[in-house]
């Protein structure tokens, strides 16, 4: 008689390839801190294998995005690729890896190219949470000095690189309160970061990022964590410094329950279905001069460390564990995929 074949152990037949940019690598290229801001440590990776190896399933790691090319062009493939890769050059960037895999019709985690591109250019992002009628702030484009007169908005305004992550190019200057500090703070992002600046009205109220599990109809909120600045930080505002030293500059605590927490997680699970996001992302929101919420951004490559990234920070304050946390990306993910023969 046939042996009936156990959910446990279809899973554990199951093999994940690993795919990420490790910190370290970048560095010993010559790269410096904050170019490789984005990327994992190996404590990340360590954790990741972990989890999904106490999941049943078998895990390979492969690396960066130009391995991962090296091994697909070879005829290699994997039952899921598991990527959390950030890219190196380019708005684009972490559609690169999306990309190569649908190339192959090789199924992956996380959100297809066009919502990692939508959602790195921060413009973007905004204009399509606005065109579903969703709060955003009022912002500019600047892509040379030229365009600095088309800002037609009442200061204080907040000026970052329009697609960077991590805080990089946040500092204490970007909140600004004239249109000298303005020419002056654009000019500096535009030679540094050779990409359009992002100039928004600025928010003064407090700021939530909310964590949101699954796809489409599928998609909820996992939960919602508020975090504040603490005196004697290199910023008011969550900058690439203070982010890096959130052990010593953030105060992170669970949004307290009401009709405000309610309001933001219905604004960043809109936002989430608007830009299409799959399996899981991170919704950044903050108050308004009036209170009210507003979408700012969302990460659809959210951080992955146990301890130092908001994700996993949020699923412990809802008494999630780790490994269920990854366990649920992975099923969102394997729900795309055919199933085995």
């Amino acid at each position: 008689m046939a042996r009936k074949t156990t959910t446990k152990r279809t899973s554990k037949r199951l093999r994940i390839g690993l795919v990420y940019d490790l910190r370290d690598d970048y560095l010993a290229m010559g790269y410096g801190p904050e170019q490789v801001g984005e990327f994992d440590s190996i404590s990340t990776i360590n954790e990741l294998e972990k989890a999904l190896t106490a999941l049943g399933y078998r895990v390979e790691r492969i690396g960066h995005g130009r391995r991962l090319a090296e091994l697909l062009v070879a005829g290699r493939r994997w039952d899921l690729v598991f990527t959390i890769a950030e890219g190196l050059y380019g708005r684009s960037r972490e559609a690169q890896v999306p990309a190569l895999l649908e190339l192959y019709n090789q199924p992956y985690t996380f959100s297809d190219p066009l919502t990692c591109a939508v959602t790195l250019d921060k413009a973007v992002a905004k204009r399509l949470v606005a065109a579903a009628g969703l709060y955003t702030p009022h912002f500019a484009v600047i892509e040379r000095p030229a365009d600095l007169h088309k800002v037609k908005l009442a200061y204080p305004v907040f000026a970052k690189p329009i697609a960077e992550g991590t805080g990089k190019g946040v500092d204490a200057t970007s909140r600004i309160d004239n249109a000298k500090q303005l020419a002056t703070v654009c000019q500096r992002l535009l030679k540094r970061y050779s990409q359009p600046v992002l100039v928004e009205e600025y928010l003064p109220g407090r700021e939530f990022t909310t964590a949101i599990l699954g796809t489409g109809p599928d998609a909820k909120v996992l939960g919602t964590m508020e975090m504040t600045i603490l005196e004697g930080a290199p910023a008011k505002d969550y900058s690439f410094e203070v982010k890096e030293m959130c052990e010593k500059f953030v105060h992170y605590f669970e949004m307290p329950k009401g009709r405000l927490r309610r309001e933001v997680e219905k604004l960043a699970l809109a936002s989430y279905r608007a830009l299409e996001c799959r399996d899981t992302s991170r919704v950044d929101t903050r108050l308004d001069r009036r209170g009210r919420p507003a979408f700012l951004e969302v990460n659809p490559l959210p951080g992955l460390h146990p301890s130092h990234s908001d994700l996993p920070m949020i699923a412990t304050q809802q008494k999630m564990p780790y490994t269920e946390l990854i366990g649920h990306i992975v099923k969102s993910a394997l729900k795309r995929k055919e199933p085995l023969k």
